[in-house]
């Protein structure tokens, strides 16, 4: 920017209001210079959009709710639009945790209802955890979900709406030792009939494994568990397919990284747990196989500090990759110091745009709206997201 010299206060009025009209006449070419500087990692002041960029709605699910605690949501697309799920209450593992659904009609949310909750007598009550969607397709709306003290003592249990969530059936739980979906999406195999739910323990360490069903929920099969070769254990996996049929897991961990297991005969048998290049801070990751064969996937991208597992829930990050191994980064959806923003839940609707839900501090759901075409993707190295000249990671508070 050209050097404006300003005169004294003594100066004659007149010369001063040249001086000012000079000033801002600077300002303005500096001003129209930015704007049609298209170069995002050059320019600071755009640093931040730049991982905004396909980013096309941010809102919240609900502005107030009778509840002050909420986590682990989940979305589906039915026929009459888009429904959502999580569990409220006073706090994670306070018995009076429920779980609520909101509806999206003529683009608007509805207020949560509770759907299920767990009392099991007059004098007995637990928490509900980790609901889980599916839209049969032509048929129910499916919704799973866990009761019990804690994650290592819980209970499967399901229900269905056959009205695309207005009302729902009574809740039913899952035959002895299943658990459903633990908080990722079950994915139907190309015979139609097939649905792969992505399943964990956590009572005797941490397991993956796998529940099968082929007839959306009456019968059920086991697979598993995984083989943890070595590491501390994995659990919340997500299910990806590849074109050759071939199917990934990725998983929460305690080692620092994204753990995956490969599966080559639909899902029999699965290969020991290796890491990814990507880092996970102990918290919940969703995946998606999207309509192209590509993937893409919801994150906090958290190095954890030395010597520790755990890691601050920001930033909350969107990597795509073509082959489910080599990943670039492709958004950053929240991040603000103040964490935290976890456990995402993504799908691509019928129009091929994202929708991600995710808690948001614990006090909301956040729902976040992606136009793949709008990304603009850069490959992530040495499990570092790349910097753009400008951009502040958040310093996240204690």
């Amino acid at each position: 920017m050209k050097s404006v010299k300003f005169w004294s206060k003594q100066t004659h009025g007149t010369s001063i209001l040249v001086a000012l009209g000079a000033c801002l006449l600077v300002c303005c070419s500096s001003c129209s210079s930015m704007e049609h500087n298209n170069s995002k990692d050059t320019d600071s002041s755009t640093a931040k959009t730049y991982w905004k960029e396909g980013v096309i709605k941010e809102e919240f699910l609900y502005d107030t709710a009778p509840f002050p605690s909420c986590h682990s949501a989940t979305i589906a697309e039915t026929p009459a639009g888009m429904v959502a799920a999580f569990f409220g209450g006073t706090k994670e593992r306070n018995p009076d945790v429920e779980i609520y659904v909101s509806r999206q009609i003529q683009g608007k949310w509805t207020a949560p209802v509770s759907v299920a909750n767990g009392i099991q007598s007059d004098t007995l009550r637990y928490p509900t955890w980790n609901p889980v969607l599916y839209q049969v397709p032509g048929g129910d709306l499916l919704l799973f979900y866990k009761v019990g003290p804690k994650p290592s003592a819980w209970k499967g249990w399901m229900t269905s709406s056959k009205d695309n969530g207005a009302t729902w059936e009574k809740p039913h739980p899952l035959p002895e030792g299943f658990l459903g979906p633990i908080k990722n999406q079950p994915v139907l195999l190309s015979d139609g009939k097939t649905l792969l739910c992505p399943s964990s323990t956590e009572g005797d360490g941490w397991h993956v494994h796998i529940e099968k069903t082929t007839d959306f929920g009456k019968t059920w099969q086991m697979t598993g568990p995984i083989d943890n070769a070595g590491f501390g254990g994995a659990i919340q996996p997500a299910i990806l397919v590849h074109p050759d049929h071939s199917i990934q897991l990725l998983c929460r961990s305690k080692d620092r990284a994204i753990l995956q297991s490969w599966s080559k005969d639909n899902g029999a048998t699965w290969s020991p747990l290796t890491k990814t290049e990507l880092p996970n801070n102990n918290s919940g990751i969703d995946a998606v196989t999207l309509k192209d064969g590509s993937f893409a996937l919801v994150y906090n991208h958290v190095i954890p500090p030395p010597g520790k597992y755990k890691g601050a829930r920001t930033p909350l990050n969107l990597a795509v990759s073509k082959d489910g191994q080599h990943w670039s980064a492709a958004a950053i959806l929240e991040d603000s110091p103040v964490s935290q923003y976890s456990y995402p839940y993504i799908i691509q609707a019928k129009d091929g745009k994202l929708h991600v839900v995710y808690t948001w501090r614990r006090k909301k759901i956040g729902h976040t709206v992606i136009d793949p075409q709008g990304l603009k993707p850069l490959p992530i190295k040495d499990s570092i997201w790349p910097a753009i000249a400008g951009y502040v990671p958040p310093v996240p508070e204690d």
